[in-house]
């Protein structure tokens, strides 16, 4: 008896009778860490001079295209996610209670990263001592924190990647156009299209994310090797630790006694972005799929578009709590200065207070120049670390997009806006497509960074 004609093709993919297994996301950028690894050792053991130079072009390729995108991102997602808070009830509120959790899970970070700084000595023993440093190209002070948030013109900020002072012009923007009411509407409209737009061409990037790892992780391992590692071994050993506590310890903590809910729901929903963050080190970079988790677990998209642009560039436990507290105290014992109980409660000053510095300047690495010049302690310390940053940067900025999707979370459970069913229901599948600016806008962007810590040429870049 012949087949059914109709039953075969509804079970037969049309076509050619073979099609190769789609690859999740998550298989793909392990694939890229793996192969990266492999062709980064092969080009150091070996001395394959082509295949150092391209794992090069690849990685520095992969964060100029994220670093395109930044400052129009920036302007836009701030821009709209202020006048999308006239939809929320009590937007003020809000905001005050976001940047108050803010804060607080910043000092949480800070003060496990001076406890395992303190118990694990980090800077003895390494070998390393201070003529190996050298003063960074870059250096934040509160001086130039303060001046540096008003521009003196509108194109420098936007040429110069700015994003501090980008932040401060569309937040003005923002204002003036809630003001301004009905007669801002077109500009508004136009907003959301320009950033829609945006949001589409850098999701293409994030596509390319395992192949930029491929060259991202390759040039680390053949630029550096695993000997220079092994002399940063217990300090690297501690930043993954603290960063582990926070997101694993802390984070589900307060989840479960804060804001009643489960942990585990939450990593599931949140997962795309954790692992996205990981892989191409830009906060700002990540910004779509962050959104798109937060809403997917149930935050209000109207407070979602506010606290996760705002995050992206304020809320860094990662890369302003965690990384200058252990990194003070590890530069501390390189030059043998002898830290006291005021210089610990000024290195948490400095990561409640100053962490926004690093949406303006150089992500982590100004940040840690902020904390030494305020502790009064050599800025040759950040040459130090500069070459096993990238290693770094990895865990810290997974670390700050877990914050920066927890304290939405946190505040819609408190303030009971929170979907609880979304929340119950969500699940670590990956993000598909943008999010639609229309229904909410987005902020999106490349981390003014563009990654939590700039990239010196290729180990990209909080």
């Amino acid at each position: 008896m012949s087949a059914n004609p109709a039953s075969t093709a509804a079970e037969t993919p049309s076509g050619s009778g073979f099609r190769l297994p789609k690859v999740p996301f998550w298989a793909q950028i392990v694939a890229g860490l793996v192969l990266g690894v492999v062709l980064g050792w092969l080009a150091r053991s070996y001395d394959i001079g082509w295949l150092y130079t391209t794992l090069d072009k690849v990685g520095h390729i992969f964060v100029q295209l994220l670093k395109l995108a930044v400052a129009p991102l920036v302007f836009f997602a701030i821009l709209v996610s202020i006048t999308n808070l006239r939809k929320v009830n009590n937007a003020a509120r809000l905001a005050t209670r976001t940047l108050l959790w803010f804060m607080i899970t910043s000092l949480i970070a800070v003060a496990i990263g001076l406890a395992i700084g303190l118990i694990t000595n980090p800077g003895a023993g390494t070998g390393l001592t201070p003529k190996d440093g050298k003063l960074p190209e870059h250096a934040g002070s509160w001086l130039d924190f303060l001046t540096g948030i008003i521009p003196d013109n509108v194109i420098t900020p936007f040429t110069e990647l700015n994003v501090l002072q980008i932040v401060f012009m569309a937040a003005v923007a923002g204002i003036a156009a809630l003001q301004l009411g009905e007669k801002a509407q077109p500009i508004l409209t136009l907003s959301e299209s320009v950033l829609e737009l945006l949001q589409k061409a850098l999701w293409w990037v994030i596509r390319l994310a395992p192949i930029g790892t491929i060259g991202l992780i390759g040039y680390a391992i053949a630029d550096y090797g695993w000997d220079l590692i092994g002399k940063y071994a217990t300090f690297t050993a501690d930043i993954y630790i603290g960063c582990a506590l926070v997101m694993f310890g802390v984070y589900p903590l307060l989840l479960a006694t804060v804001a009643k809910l489960s942990p585990v729901q939450f990593f599931k929903g949140a997962w795309p972005a954790i692992q996205l963050a990981f892989v191409s080190r830009s906060s700002v970079g990540t910004m779509p799929v962050t959104q798109k988790v937060t809403e997917r677990l149930g935050v209000p998209k109207e407070y979602a578009s506010f606290s996760v642009p705002f995050g992206a560039t304020t809320k860094m436990d990662g890369c302003a709590a965690i990384y200058p507290a252990l990194a003070a105290i590890f530069i501390a014992q390189i030059f043998d200065v002898q830290l006291g109980v005021g210089d610990y409660v000024l290195i948490a000053f400095v990561s409640v207070i100053g962490s926004a510095a690093t949406a303006g300047l150089t992500g982590a690495t100004v940040m840690l120049t902020l904390t030494l010049s305020t502790l009064g302690l050599p800025l040759e310390g950040v040459g130090l670390l500069m070459a096993i940053d990238p290693i770094l940067d990895m865990m810290r900025t997974a670390t700050n997009v877990a914050g920066q999707a927890l304290v939405p979370v946190i505040v819609s459970a408190r303030e009971k806006i929170l979907d609880h069913d979304a929340y119950n229901s969500a699940s670590s599948s990956p993000v598909d497509d943008t999010p639609s600016v229309t229904e909410a806008p987005v902020g999106a962007a490349g981390d003014a960074e563009v990654r939590d810590t700039e990239p010196e040429r290729v180990p990209a870049t909080a």
